[in-house]
């Protein structure tokens, strides 16, 4: 979707920009209501019950967020697949993130540092940091769970974020059938 600017020129948003969410739910009721909704909620949430978004290079799913579970209130959690040597929008949030780096291989520009990491690293990104991921592996797929504390810094008003640019919209060259694994 685009909105013009005022300088005559196409803006792009993002839909995660205009589409109503769920960032902290009201916590309403009696104590004894909400601690009986807490301890009936479930405690295993598959990441195959949803859907990938995103494309084509880089791929995403919000497994646990307010919006999405009763349990969790103060955190976020992420899977994020790049295709072969894709990487993903260049950003920066108030929040820090833990970056897991479950397959493959790949490297991040932290303001303007690059930092290389592989399988089985755990990648912080810290507070305010403006930054890109990077898939380094061009013969299969790199797979990321991202945790981060988002919720809470949105209800401190921390809530800065921008794009600084846009994900690819072109697949990696000789990756245009690629999507992402169904079995996560």
């Amino acid at each position: 979707m685009a909105t013009p600017s005022t300088d005559n020129k196409e803006e792009v948003v993002w839909e995660r920009w205009t589409k109503k969410r769920t960032f902290v739910r009201g916590l309403e009721g009696t104590y004894g209501e909400l601690v009986h909704e807490l301890f009936s909620q479930p405690r295993i949430y598959s990441s195959g019950d949803l859907e990938w978004k995103g494309g084509p290079q880089n791929f995403g799913k919000k497994v646990i967020n307010p919006q999405s579970v009763r349990i969790a209130q103060s955190i976020e959690s992420h899977i994020d697949v790049f295709a072969p040597g894709g990487h993903g929008q260049k950003h920066g949030h108030m929040n820090s993130a833990v970056f897991f780096v479950l397959k493959g291989k790949g490297h991040d520009i932290h303001d303007g540092r690059r930092i290389d990491w592989e399988a089985g690293d755990a990648l912080l990104v810290e507070n305010c940091c403006v930054h890109q991921h990077f898939s380094d592996d061009h013969e299969d797929e790199t797979i990321v769970l991202i945790m981060k504390a988002k919720p809470l810094f949105l209800f401190m008003h921390l809530m800065f974020q921008k794009v600084v640019e846009y994900p690819p919209k072109e697949p990696v060259p000789g990756q245009e059938n690629y999507s992402p694994p169904d079995s996560l």
